[in-house]
């Protein structure tokens, strides 16, 4: 399998159908159709086919996809058996919201660290995650190759600098600004004001159509 011949919007959809196939082998269920994966996970059967079909013969036609065997094929996809370590940068609201969900919890993911340029803040813990000031970086950062930044957006240029110094791969950028990196460094961007924005958007001009009671 070339994992680049994969379209990116499937390889988005591959934790969510990871994250159902996980509850389903918990409750104890051996299989499900594509049509009550389309149920759970808000994707149309169609969609969820074509995902399966750049991995191969996962499911048998009225029969359905076998949950085990889809459970430990998109576990070994998503590298589930390697744990990722994750460092937060800014311990606000929504860093603190992280450090106090942190992703152990549900998957291969777990914030290791975290720094914060409150010096009050150094050297405290939330959830177990001890968090060093951010002139320690550079010192405690390691070899943690993710980083999710929490922090002002004028503080990001300067931030984003010493992570590509210290070699990460990727970042998870809550900030407004967009960042400038090298090629082999990876961004997401998540802006939660233009999600929001156009959520509403959406609900203004594209109803969603009740159904018939």
């Amino acid at each position: 399998m070339d994992k680049h011949k994969i379209p990116k919007a499937t390889a988005k959809r591959l934790p969510l159908y990871y994250r159902f196939l996980n509850n389903l082998n918990h409750q104890g269920k051996s299989r499900v159709s594509s049509k009550e994966l389309s149920e759970a996970v808000k994707v149309d059967s169609g969609t969820i086919r074509r995902d399966f079909s750049y991995f191969g013969a996962l499911g048998k036609k009225g029969y359905g996809y076998n949950v085990e065997y889809l459970l430990g094929f998109f576990r070994k996809t998503l590298d589930q058996d390697e744990v990722t370590d994750v460092a937060i940068i800014g311990v606000g609201n929504l860093g603190t919201a992280f450090l106090h969900y942190n992703f152990m919890k549900n998957n291969n993911i777990k914030i290791k660290m975290a720094f914060d340029a409150d010096k009050e803040k150094a050297g405290t813990d939330i959830g177990g995650v001890p968090i060093y000031h951010i002139d320690e970086l550079e010192e405690k950062f390691n070899e943690t190759k993710v980083a999710i930044l929490t922090i002002p957006a004028t503080e990001t240029d300067a931030i984003t600098e010493r992570l590509v110094q210290q070699e990460i791969s990727g970042i998870l950028n809550f900030t407004p600004a967009r960042l400038t990196v090298p090629d082999h460094v990876r961004v997401h961007h998540i802006d939660l004001a233009v999600e929001l924005q156009a959520l509403t958007y959406f609900l203004k001009n594209y109803p969603l159509e009740k159904e018939d009671s």
